[in-house]
């Protein structure tokens, strides 16, 4: 492509890597001994060029398999401006030990060769002569312009800069490349943060998982064994959940493949047909063959020799133990698989895990008649069996769907599993999947049935940890789960909701505002008030500086007009640029409409991103400083992250305060599953600030008028039974009123196959007479407008005071 300027490439994920910062003022992380960027080309499509467009390749160093899921390639200027912004490309997948990955970018009109397939795509130009390439945890944008605020960057994992590039590690960059000339690592992959040392230019030479270069060619595999060795399965799976053998080459172990994986970790499962007396020991095992498709299939007798490795999929996660760089021999075919063992409510235990004060679990022996989680690890690559599961959560976009072996364990109300504490885990949950593309995993809702008999491989992903992989599925009995509608107020009372609508903004698709609309116009009966959390700014994820949301509000009420709904007014405080969170770019802001013909807003100037509102106390009780107002903005507690907003309004002649919001995503916690235990909720600390924060403003309300009338909703990110709530709710100035509802009631999302609650409406104590209601039309259904359920409150305006 023709570009003038030079540029920079990074790469970022979700998935934490700890690294250590060198003293040297231009180095970006420690030196990488596993993902490295091992070939950078900028020139693709520009005239003279031989390929059509701009690469980065990726390579693993290490001896495991290297998970990008999550993380992304991103790209500034080589020499950068006060304006010049990180861009992103997101990766998805994983690297083979010794392997390749290609990321292919922008492409031009020069050039005549195309790459080979590609890991992934993006779309970012990058310069040929001059840029910075990075490889980083993470999907946020890098902020950082020069040498030394990029080597304080502890996300990433290892950089690239070449030609005159200012972002650079150590005392130079690597050469300047062109149309016809990358910048490659050698091909020990070796990594000593100094790009001018360990890159040159030469011809790209672009490659891809699948060892495809762009003549098409790839690498043969070596032969395989031929005898059977003396390592038997359960020797590799040992009684623990990291393998005895780790690290350890073994040659010719037995096993029938069980299951065959064709996509994205692709690999197939073996199990012996001669298992030890260890109920501990794990008779399956999961062969990972990289980017090649593989050449066994289910009821092959087979001889594996490979190295045993424990992959640990995500942050936090369980290992996987494995044999990879795998030599195969085909004893025979069509074999009988091994009988599955059958999971259900006699057979799983009724406790989660071990604990292990916060440590890691994963040397200690497995318990598998005691522990839900110690089971499951003693069979993993073992085939299993369900059966006349209930579905706990609803068909995802990654076609899994949820299930409970244990149908009496916390039942909710419309068939899901409730979660009630972090005590009370549900053991029953397994994530289901298929292997078989002929049989696809159907669309199924909370509380509908997989009828018969499901079977498949017991494995274990960073999202969700055991899952079944399966060969032979149910058949799904429709229960007709139904949207659920409340009923509309009455005159006399005062209709409060929530509703987080989802990253909504002006570019969406209108079927997506329609969807909402009707949510609030229809399922809400029209609230006289709604609370709207996740609306962007007009141009949602472009970061050009948009900060208002007129154009996105403007459709969305007239969508709710055109579904018979009022036509609503809305009030909201612009944040400051990328300054409260979310998708990079979106602004992402709290709203608040409301129905003039039933209610008045108090519109008082002075609110804005920065001032904090107050409350003022004069005869007649309390008022806001400034409405709209935004609460404490400057507090760290907010920091990249939503500020409350509030707004003051009179229903019938009182005064009404209410309060929207948005606190910390529960991003970065250890999962329930995962091998610390118990889990750090690390995200936790921030949400209790700023219920602390809430709390002092309520409280300071109340103190100018006892009587004020408080309702505080939206979407809180927490339980009712977390330290969230205690300091939201300290000197019981506020009442959850999820805790009012039956227990079977109590949620409005579903994660991971738990019912449980995120969104909340909580009242002062003024408020005595209210009828409150979760409205079900969301997080149940594999056809969702959003992953939240709204929620409406209805007071009765005789009951607003003393």
């Amino acid at each position: 492509m023709q570009i003038s300027r030079s540029g920079s490439v990074l790469l970022t994920g979700a998935v934490a890597v700890a690294l250590a910062v060198t003293a040297l003022p231009a180095a970006q992380a420690a030196p990488s001994a596993t993902a490295v960027i091992s070939e950078v080309y900028g020139g693709g499509g520009n005239s003279g060029a031989t390929l059509t467009r701009d690469f980065i390749e990726l390579a693993n160093a290490g001896a495991t398999p290297f998970e990008v899921g999550g993380f992304s390639v991103q790209y500034l200027p080589g020499t950068p401006s006060a304006g010049s912004q990180w861009q992103v490309s997101a990766l998805t997948g994983t690297i083979a030990p010794g392997g390749r990955y290609l990321v292919a970018q922008a492409a031009g009109t020069g050039g005549t060769v195309a790459l080979p397939t590609a890991d992934a795509t993006g779309t970012i130009a990058m310069a040929a002569g001059s840029g910075t390439v990075a490889l980083v945890s993470g999907t946020t944008p890098l902020t950082c312009k020069t040498a030394a605020e990029c080597a304080a960057e502890a996300r990433i994992v290892d950089l690239v800069g070449y030609g005159s590039a200012v972002v650079r590690e150590g005392s130079g960059p690597a050469p300047t490349a062109s149309a016809t000339a990358s910048v490659s690592r050698a091909a020990s992959l070796a990594d000593t943060d100094d790009n001018a040392a360990d890159l040159s230019a030469g011809a790209p030479t672009p490659v891809n998982a699948a060892g495809e270069t762009s003549g098409g060619g790839q690498e043969p595999e070596e032969p395989g064994p031929t005898e059977p060795g003396t390592v038997r399965i359960h020797d590799i799976q040992g009684t623990t959940r990291v393998s005895p053998l780790d690290g350890t080459a073994v040659t010719g172990v037995p096993g029938i493949v069980t299951g065959v994986r064709t996509t994205g970790s692709r690999g197939f499962w073996i199990q012996d047909t001669a298992p030890d007396d260890d109920a501990r020991t794990s008779e399956g095992l999961f062969v990972y063959t990289g980017s090649a498709a593989p050449a066994v299939k289910a009821g092959d007798s087979v001889l594996v020799s490979g190295k045993v490795a424990e992959y640990y999929p995500g942050t936090g996660t369980q290992s996987i133990t494995q044999l990879t760089a795998p030599r195969t021999t085909v004893l025979s075919s069509g074999n009988a698989l091994p009988a599955p063992v059958v999971l259900d409510s006699r057979s799983v235990p009724g406790r989660y895990v071990p604990s292990a004060d916060g440590g890691a679990i994963d040397a200690l022996p497995l318990v598998p008649k005691r522990y839900a989680l110690d089971l499951y690890e003693s069979l993993e690559g073992v085939r299993v069996r369900i059966a006349d599961t209930r579905v706990t959560g609803a068909t995802t976009a990654y076609d899994e769907i949820w299930v409970t072996v244990k149908p009496r364990e916390n039942p909710t109300r419309r068939g899901g599993t409730l979660y009630a504490s972090y005590e009370d885990q549900n053991t029953g949950r397994l994530k289901v999947m298929s292997l078989d593309p002929a049989q696809p995993i159907p669309t199924a809702n909370v509380g509908d049935v997989l009828k018969g008999r499901t079977t498949g491989v017991l494995d274990y992903a960073s999202y969700g940890g055991y899952n079944v992989q399966a060969t032979e599925l149910g058949t799904l009995v429709d229960k007709k789960l139904r949207r659920e509608v409340t009923r509309k107020q009455k005159k006399d009372e005062l209709a409060v909701a929530t509703y987080n609508v989802e990253n909504l903004d002006a570019g969406d698709e209108q079927a997506k505002f329609d969807r909402l609309a009707e949510g609030v116009a229809v399922n809400l009966s029209s609230p006289d008030i709604v609370s709207l959390e996740e609306i962007q700014d007009d141009n949602g994820a472009v970061n050009d500086g948009t900060v208002g949301s007129e154009a996105t509000l403007k459709r969305f009420t007239d969508a709710i007009v055109a579904k018979g709904g009022p036509r609503y007014a809305w009030r909201y405080i612009s944040p400051e640029n990328n300054k409260d969170g979310g998708e990079p770019g979106g602004n992402i802001r709290n709203v608040l409409l409301h129905n003039p013909k039933r209610v008045s807003f108090a519109d008082r100037p002075g609110g804005d991103a920065t001032t904090p509102v107050q409350a003022v106390k004069t005869r007649k009780g309390v008022e806001l400083s400034a409405s709209p107002g935004r609460i404490n903005p400057a507090s760290p507690a907010w920091a990249d992250s939503r500020k409350p907003l509030v707004g003051e309004y009179t229903f019938r002649g009182e005064p009404v305060f209410v309060i929207g919001n948005h606190f910390a995503s529960k991003g970065g916690d250890q999962p329930l599953h995962g091998r610390y235990q118990e889990p750090t909720r690390s995200s936790e600390t921030k949400r209790i600030q700023q219920a602390a924060e809430v709390n002092a403003f309520v409280t300071s309300l109340l103190k100018a008028d006892k009587s004020a009338h408080v309702v505080t909703l939206g979407d809180f990110n927490d339980f009712a039974f977390s330290p969230t709530f205690t300091a939201l709710t300290k000197g019981k100035v506020l009442k959850p009123l999820i805790t009012t509802l039956p227990a079977s009631e109590r949620y409005s999302y579903v994660f991971d196959g738990n019912s449980q609650t995120l969104d909340h409406i909580l009242t002062s104590p003024a408020i005595r007479r209210f009828d409150y209601d979760v409205v079900h039309i969301n997080a149940e259904f594999a056809d969702q407008a959003s992953d939240h359920d709204p929620q409406v409150v209805r007071v009765k305006i005789n009951s607003l005071w003393y």
